[in-house]
């Protein structure tokens, strides 16, 4: 990574604020500078992506009809396919005709959604055609040869488009070491990996290409992180989940899944963990539902009164909140993007987040201890009225707070392109933190306008004080920086992730991109933090 002087000396360098930066808390203070990172080239993951979605049919599959009357050719003409991703819906066809020079055939060309057109072809011709789905899945893709009005030849491949759209799923236990769910009954030894079966498990159908889990970790001896990503692939060298000795910490995880449908999840700590995963969706190339973020904004804050009753949720009790019509969130919505913050709690417990409409499950969402300020995203499933339902099980009231960052419904556009897991920035590396009430800036893609969100892991260490970190959009463009006419943006009354001094804490950011593709990762605190970001693949809506 960059130091702050080789950002400086790329031209990159800090940018004044001024502006009042208000938190969920209600502070207020002077911002200060902005930092820019490196933009978050996308390219790589594109190419890979895409270009692992192939698809071919030889020349030797063409279908020629019964003879009918005279030939068009001395040699009947063929045609091979090649189709590969050239988007998260797009597909990019070749196809190369076979005749006997100077013959003049049309090429129809089905492309499986009830689209399709037509073009020529004079003997041996090369055609190359674009095709956008509007949604995800896989299509027929014929291409027939005419003479005239007759056809002569035709070759068919089946094409499945490169993005991901996701399913929610109710929320259910899938690993459990202290209980032997989905494993043994025993801990995750140090530098250990265990194995949960995803394609298969709780009724989830074999072949899904990713999952949204929320990984816990308890019971450790010892400090360390875990690692979520696919089975049969590389060790990353990312983290989603760090722990201290003794505590027990929740993060919503978006992970690719293997092959063979399972996500391993590797304890990078020189002592021994339990574990424990809930699933709340999956992702497939079948067509569900697509994603759209949302600038974060507050739906429930019961110290305010705001989408419950004002005062802590009581012990062991539940409250239902109305999610659609409310936070940018549609009734077609199936699913939400959420930030779920405890504060004040006074007893250890955890909560669970679920549907309205039925009784809690087993699983939890989001782990305290008394006294504790803590968050963590959650992928919910909406109800049937549109309302989901928070359940409280401690033995002790508790404040709660619900950002919206996004949802999930048939009409929205994005699908998810998965990313093998990899770090964006570390300010570890530059020798110096983010300073109170300040700000990190990035682009991702070059502001390319399709790419509407990045999954990413935010993990802030070395903490000076208590804060908490927020995360969005950027009203300025990456030109606007770079030519010194950019406006001062100002963080959004909501938080992604809570600190305390010392501690080291994750949590999951969807980012959306804004109208520019710029973010802004902002240290609501009063002192420095160290901050890391890695990310896991990103939303495109072409």
């Amino acid at each position: 990574m960059l130091s702050t002087a080789a950002i400086l000396a790329a031209g990159v360098g800090l940018v004044p604020g001024a502006a009042q930066a208000a938190g969920p808390d209600g502070a207020k203070g002077t911002a200060g500078p902005g930092v820019a990172v490196p933009d978050l080239d996308l390219a790589q993951a594109k190419a890979k992506a895409y270009g692992e979605v192939k698809a071919a049919s030889p020349a030797a599959n063409t279908v020629h009809p019964a003879a009918k009357g005279s030939k068009v050719a001395a040699t009947e003409p063929t045609v091979a396919l090649e189709a590969e991703a050239g988007s998260a819906h797009g597909v990019d066809l070749k196809a190369l005709v076979s005749s006997d020079p100077g013959t003049a055939l049309g090429v129809l060309v089905e492309w499986g959604d009830g689209s399709s057109e037509q073009v020529g072809a004079n003997g041996p011709t090369e055609l190359t055609r674009n095709h956008m789905y509007s949604k995800v899945g896989a299509y027929n893709v014929k291409v027939t040869l005419l003479s005239g009005s007759t056809a002569v030849g035709s070759n068919t491949l089946v094409f499945r488009t490169a993005g991901n759209e996701f399913t929610p799923h109710a929320p259910t236990r899938l690993l459990d070491t202290r209980e032997g769910i989905g494993g043994p009954r025993a801990k995750v030894p140090a530098f250990g990996t265990a194995r949960i079966k995803i394609g298969g498990a709780a009724q989830i159908p074999a072949g899904v290409t990713a999952v949204a889990l929320n990984v816990t970790v308890t019971n450790p001896t010892k400090a360390g992180h875990v690692r979520v990503y696919a089975e049969g692939g590389d060790l990353p060298t990312t983290s989603n989940v760090n722990y201290a000795p003794g505590q027990t910490v929740p993060n919503m995880v978006i992970a690719s899944v293997g092959n063979n449908g399972y996500v391993d999840v590797y304890n990078s700590g020189d002592g021994p963990i339990d574990l424990i995963a809930d699933v709340t969706g999956y992702f497939s190339k079948t067509a569900a539902n697509g994603y759209t973020s949302v600038t974060p904004s507050r739906v429930v804050d019961t110290r305010e009164g705001l989408g419950a009753g004002r005062g802590q949720l009581a012990e062991q009790a539940t409250f239902s909140t109305q999610i659609t019509g409310r936070g940018g969130v549609p009734s077609t919505a199936k699913a939400v993007a959420l930030n779920v913050t405890v504060t004040e709690p006074r007893a250890v417990g955890h909560l669970t987040v679920y549907p309205s409409g039925g009784a809690a499950p087993t699983s939890s969402n989001l782990n305290f201890s008394a006294g504790q300020t803590i968050a963590n995203s959650v992928i919910v499933p909406i109800g049937a009225d549109g309302r989901i339902s928070i359940r409280n099980a401690a033995w002790g009231g508790t404040h709660v707070v619900v950002d919206v960052v996004g949802y999930y419904s048939p009409e929205s556009a994005s699908a998810l392109i998965r990313n093998t897991p990899s770090r964006w920035f570390d300010t570890r590396t530059w020798g110096d933190p983010l300073d109170g009430r300040g700000y990190i800036y990035g682009q991702f893609a070059q502001g390319d306008p399709n790419v509407t969100s990045v999954v990413t892991n935010a993990t802030v260490t070395n903490t000076a004080s208590t804060g908490f970190l927020t995360v969005a959009p950027d009203p300025n463009s990456w030109d606007a920086y770079q030519n010194g006419w950019e406006s001062q943006p100002v963080p959004p009354n909501s938080s992604n992730l809570n600190w305390g001094p010392g501690q080291t804490v994750p949590n999951l950011v969807q980012a959306t991109s804004g109208p520019y593709g710029v973010i802004d990762f902002w240290n609501m605190s009063w002192k420095s933090t160290d901050l890391i970001v890695d990310y896991f693949g990103f939303y495109a809506k072409n």
